[in-house]
């Protein structure tokens, strides 16, 4: 098999357990929550902290990778992952659920980023959107199994068993990466310690101090006091940074103008996407009362969805561009968003899958033309550091998604005077976060015209057909 498609294959063995673990926990959050004892708006700092994790650790994977192999790297982080998984399906409170997160999500920090970074040195960028859709169809077989699996294991077991299956397929992926992932490195230099402190404790603090003020999770003091040290530490990563010969994160990276659309952007449009999965199943169990199995079923569709467009990503970028694609399919996904929350409970549940399985194509399309146009204009030597970036962009904007949702919801029902679970505080709550979705289109209409013309295989000015360029590919 072609390294275009076997690589890809490879490594999406870890974004499937990866997005199927998170799809089927959320699917059974009202049934944890109760479990535990716990309100399940308060679980959304479940989500939330593995996300968290991802953002503090995603910074150093590059480097990590250069420094010990990418092989060995991603080997090894699929094991933390699982070891993360066996601890949350031990947990008996909140507590040991969060911290068993939290190694999940040290773990998945490092498998995906790095299992990423391995594409984007071995395969040239004429090549990257196919090579970026082979990656992503069995990848999303995790969502599509998540919402029904997870529903059906709620429904007639013990959520505990959502964490454990993911072991046969992190085994698989074990085995398969050992074998067939080159071990990949480039002379990292010297860790950028200070960097990794301030972005790390920045980002934890942050994050935590915002998800939990107003929730009484935490005395209210101690939540403000994280979330005003957190973006101070922030604010002084960014001066280092700009000062720093080698910063952990290249904030200069952003001058290129595909870069900095593909991820400011991007960012601004899975901070709406991010709430989803925390609001669709609350809204559909909670909110209409449909068991965790029958919630699973409706909303596998949207993974359903983005599967199929992945199989036409690449030849509607090449038709169309970038720019075109990415400006107008953020306003239509983020307008199908925001309908969500005119779902009611008499509403058929066959046109409920039907809008979620459009929904999840133009979102799916979204997805794959952020994630190849941000690589546009990134050189070789500078790949670890733009996908670091990047994906701890990406997981910073999908955490302030669930924390946003989980406001919008309260704050919904506390000008309303009704449930944090009525109908109507679910619609304030999806149109919140679809705008926010929508205002992505603002960044990516500041892109170049043919910005990304190599990736999406577009013509020449004059008519000539480009010639696709052939990355070097480092040694193994």
């Amino acid at each position: 098999m072609r390294q275009e498609r076997l690589l890809p294959l490879i490594i999406a063995c870890a974004l499937f357990i990866e997005n199927m673990d998170s799809t089927a926990i959320a699917t059974a959050l009202p049934a944890i929550a109760a479990d535990l004892g716990t309100a399940p708006v308060a679980l959304k700092l479940a989500l939330t902290t593995y996300l968290v994790a991802l953002a503090v650790f995603i910074p150093v994977s590059g480097w990590i990778a250069d420094r010990f192999g990418a092989r060995t790297t991603f080997v090894l982080a699929i094991g933390v992952f699982l070891l993360g998984s066996v601890g949350c399906a031990a947990s008996v409170s909140l507590p040991t659920l969060v911290a068993a997160r939290f190694v999940q999500g040290m773990g998945g920090a490092l498998m995906v980023p790095v299992g990423r970074l391995v594409l984007l040195r071995t395969v040239p960028k004429s090549e990257l959107v196919v090579a970026l859709s082979w990656l992503t169809i069995p990848a999303l077989v995790g969502p599509m199994l998540g919402p029904p699996l997870g529903g059906l294991i709620v429904t007639w077991f013990d959520w505990r068993w959502i964490f454990l299956i993911n072991i046969p397929m992190g085994l698989l992926g074990i085995a398969l990466g050992l074998r067939y992932v080159p071990n990949l490195r480039e002379p990292p230099g010297p860790l950028d310690w200070n960097g990794f402190l301030l972005s790390g404790v920045g980002l934890a603090l942050a994050l935590f101090g915002f998800s939990t003020v107003g929730r009484h999770l935490v005395p209210l003091w101690v939540a403000l006091g994280c979330l005003a040290l957190g973006l101070a530490a922030l604010a002084a990563y960014v001066r280092h940074a700009l000062s720093h010969p080698r910063p952990l994160l290249d904030l200069q990276l952003f001058r290129l103008p595909t870069f900095r659309a593909g991820v400011l952007g991007g960012s601004l449009f899975r901070i709406g996407v991010g709430a989803t999965p925390f609001l669709l199943p609350l809204m559909l169990q909670l909110g209409f009362g449909l068991n965790p199995l029958q919630s699973g079923l409706i909303t596998f569709a949207s993974a359903a969805g983005a599967m199929f467009m992945k199989t036409l990503a690449a030849s509607i970028l090449r038709r169309y561009g970038f720019r075109r694609v990415l400006l107008f399919n953020a306003l239509i996904a983020s307008a199908l968003l925001a309908g969500y929350g005119l779902f009611r409970a008499d509403t058929p549940h066959l046109f409920i899958t039907g809008v979620l399985l459009l929904a999840g194509c133009f979102r799916s399309l979204q997805f794959t033309s952020l994630n190849a146009i941000s690589y546009a204009e990134v050189d070789p030597a500078r790949m670890g550091q733009a996908s670091s970036l990047a994906g701890m962009m990406q997981q910073l904007s999908l955490s302030l998604g669930v924390a946003i949702g989980g406001y919008a919801l309260q704050l919904a029902a506390m000008a309303g005077g009704h449930a944090e679970t009525a109908p109507a505080s679910f619609t304030i709550a999806f149109a919140v976060v679809g705008l926010l979705s929508a205002t992505s289109a603002w960044a990516l209409w500041r892109l170049p015209a043919d910005a990304g013309a190599e990736m999406a295989g577009k013509a020449k000015p004059g008519g000539e057909i480009a010639e696709p360029k052939v990355a070097q590919r480092p040694a193994t």
